[in-house]
């Protein structure tokens, strides 16, 4: 693997700048610790140097200069005596161990450091803090403390930052050199095989190492999107494929209708009932297609683009408005069985849809079939055939449709729910498979789901959809909206 590319990598500018990061942050806290420990020191022998004035200072006023200097002296016979300089007004030695300062320190005020030569000491200079007091009659005595010591903890403290920072930089290129490979080495592994994926089919997912960081919760999320991009892909498939089988017969029928006009037709009366089938052929076409796009906008999210608060009861009670006539006609009953207040926050158009889809087809599927006498006696007992229902369960709305027809054979309710998929028994009756489709559509992009249950007897279709935080006041729409949202096939 090429050092080059190492270096390019996120892993290691990312371990550079934490490389960096902490060089600075170790010369700081070294630093501060160097000059911390500097004006403890300083402030020690400030204080040692104002004691040891304050002594001498007394000495002279016991017993004049001589006095002073008999104490001087004293101390500076001591082993490891501090330094100690007596001069007259004009800068002339009396007595002290010091024997060169450098030009004006005796005239600076408070603590200073300086550089010094011992008495006996030819060319040892040595640094020293010392503070110049100023006694009657012109004398200046200083007294100090030699700081070497300090001055090679000082030292010590450097060198160890620079040490410090030297094994910094070399442990941390070394550490940002592995990590950059291993990072590197996974995902030129992920990209081999997105690669693969690409070139050869959707089937193949990207393996896990097993270590649970971002990097596996990327292939995690990578793995998951190509799950998606698969079923989508199949789906598309699916639709093509049924698109082309399902619309060849319509299509068929349509140019076959309009070709035999043209033939045998002989008189207006003749042509506008051709007409008239052909427009009744192409409405069954739209219906299809309006179905296919809503499933599509559904599938797609586009449906929320105007997510509002609704009122489901109100949908509920214009569906049942809407389909109350058809259902005479049929001789079923329809029942409604709603409590107020059940607040979604969704497409109102999308839900009032697919709950026409499901009343449209327990109307179509749901009833048995009955003769004349039949169903003047099932009238008779003023029971509902048909019950369209919205409850609230917990933090969810549930919309039923229950019917008392034969039903859906459990082995077949999870297939009915995807496009153009039409049972044997209910392949003679008009339709076109696609209104399971767009309510289970409508349940995922409203986060719920499509239940299909057996009402014992007949089938109970409910929409599971989570229920809006709040309930804000709600406006039913108009009755012309909710006519128009029939218009799809169910």
């Amino acid at each position: 693997m090429a050092l080059g590319k190492l270096f390019r990598t996120t892993a290691f500018k990312i371990s550079a700048v934490y490389l960096i990061v902490s060089a600075i942050g170790a010369g700081i806290v070294l630093g501060r610790v160097g000059w911390n420990v500097k004006q403890l020191i300083d402030e020690q022998i400030g204080q040692t140097v104002n004691a040891d004035i304050t002594g001498l200072a007394e000495q002279y006023e016991q017993g004049g200069i001589n006095q002073l200097v008999r104490a001087i002296q004293r101390r500076i016979r001591q082993p490891g005596a501090d330094l100690y300089l007596l001069t007259t007004f004009a800068g002339e030695p009396v007595v002290g161990n010091i024997v060169s300062l450098p030009p004006g320190v005796l005239d600076r005020p408070g603590l200073v450091e300086t550089d010094y030569l011992r008495s006996g000491e030819v060319k040892a200079h040595h640094r020293a803090l010392a503070r110049i007091f100023a006694l009657s009659g012109g004398f200046r005595l200083l007294v100090g403390h030699d700081i070497e010591e300090g001055v090679r903890l000082r030292h010590i403290l450097a060198g160890a930052l620079a040490t410090s920072l030297i094994w910094l930089t070399i442990i941390g290129t070394i550490g940002g050199l592995w990590a950059a490979r291993r990072v590197l080495h996974r995902v030129d592994k992920i990209n081999a095989q997105a690669q693969t994926i690409v070139t050869g089919g959707l089937a193949g997912r990207v393996p896990l190492a097993g270590t649970g960081d971002e990097l596996d919760r990327l292939v995690q999320n990578l793995n998951a999107m190509l799950d998606r991009i698969q079923v989508l892909m199949a789906g598309l498939k699916e639709v093509s494929d049924n698109l082309a089988h399902d619309l060849r017969t319509p299509m068929t029928r349509l140019r076959s209708r309009a070709e035999h006009a043209l033939h045998t037709a002989e008189s207006a009366e003749d042509y506008r009932s051709a007409l008239e089938k052909v427009i009744e052929e192409s409405d069954g076409l739209i219906r299809i297609f309006n179905a296919l796009l809503m499933i599509a906008r559904a599938e797609a999210g586009t449906g929320f683009d105007g997510m509002v608060d609704f009122d489901a009861a109100s949908v509920a009670r214009d569906v049942a408005e809407l389909y109350e006539p058809l259902a005479e006609d049929r001789g079923m009953v329809l029942s409604l069985d709603v409590d107020n207040g059940l607040t979604l926050r969704g497409s109102r158009e999308l839900v009032g849809q697919a709950l026409a889809n499901l009343v449209d087809n327990a109307l179509k599927y749901g009833a048995p079939e009955q003769t004349e006498k039949d169903r003047e006696a099932a009238e008779a007992e003023a029971s509902a055939s048909l019950v369209l229902a919205a409850k609230r369960n917990g933090d969810s709305v549930e919309i039923s449709v229950s019917d008392r027809g034969p039903g859906i054979a459990a082995e077949d309710r999870a297939r009915v729910q995807d496009r153009f998929v039409r049972l044997e028994n209910s392949r003679s009756r008009p339709g076109s498979g696609l209104g399971l489709a767009l309510a289970a559509a409508v349940a995922r992009l409203h986060k719920g789901k499509l239940l299909i249950e057996d009402n014992e007897p007949g089938l109970r279709v409910t929409l599971v959809l989570p229920a809006a935080a709040r309930t804000p006041p709600l406006l039913a729409p108009p009755r012309a909206q909710t006519q128009a949202q029939a218009g799809a096939t169910a």
